[in-house]
């Protein structure tokens, strides 16, 4: 590895590490792992490239720290979801950036979930439409062996057809690429929350409908939902060993 290479990659991970700090002060364990787990290999490539020996020794004490740390956390969590108490809160503000369902929904997402369960009153609208469209593009995209996504949504009585045509080219859409989705109505739907086949449960305020509408088709935060403000909304995070089948 350049030599020259190595203040950038240091710079990451000190970035990493340090958002890992703040989601662990703020009690966001499963998310502050997942930055822990990447800080701690980009130090670990460090290491090999560095020829001093007194930064060799520098390094394996910052690295050893982080570990033991993140340990702890993979303790405390397994404690937690053995006893059926895992609980963790995201608040998202007002106007803020960073939400994209990528960022939110990472650090649940590991290769042995293959099924999903989506209950959202609200996948109706073109914008919810694509809303769901770009979780799903998540899915994919992810390190994951999803195979079967289930919706459950309430039907729009104005405008049904569009919605059931949308839902129908999405549903043929992710039949190429070996995924089933599974569509059902309901009347009476209310709660909305996301369901994990490897036990995390994701219920979410407003659904996946928390992006604010961007100003013009021309600003930032268009595509990039990472840069588009959210409505203010909160984040409950539950693990169950038994997720419920709708």
């Amino acid at each position: 590895m350049a030599q020259n290479c190595l203040p950038g990659m240091e710079s990451s991970a000190i970035s990493i590490l340090k958002r890992a700090v703040e989601l662990d002060q703020t009690s966001r364990f499963q998310e502050s792992l997942v930055c822990y787990q990447e800080g701690i290999q980009l130090l670990l490539d460090v290491l090999k490239a560095v020829k001093d020996d007194s930064k060799k020794v520098h390094y394996r004490e910052k690295i050893k720290g982080y570990m033991d740390r993140a340990e702890q956390i993979k303790v405390h969590m397994n404690k937690m979801k053995e006893e059926g108490k895992y609980h963790e809160q995201i608040k998202i503000a007002g106007s803020a950036t960073g939400f994209s369902y990528d960022s939110l929904f990472k650090p649940y997402i590991r290769e042995a979930l293959t099924e999903v369960w989506v209950e959202d009153p609200y996948i109706r609208h073109v914008h919810q439409l694509y809303n769901f469209l770009r979780f799903c593009e998540m899915l994919l995209k992810a390190k994951c062996g999803v195979k079967k996504i289930h919706l459950l949504t309430s039907q729009d009585e104005e405008g049904s057809s569009q919605q059931q045509s949308a839902l129908a080219e999405i549903q043929q859409s992710l039949q190429s690429q070996n995924v089933f989705l599974d569509i059902k109505y309901s009347s009476t739907i209310h709660d909305r929350e996301i369901r994990f086949d490897n036990g995390w449960i994701i219920k979410i305020g407003r659904g996946l409908d928390y992006f604010i509408k961007p100003r013009g088709r021309f600003s930032i935060g268009y595509c990039d939902y990472d840069l588009r403000e959210c409505h203010e909304t909160t984040v409950d995070v539950f693990h169950t060993k038994h997720t419920k089948v709708t």
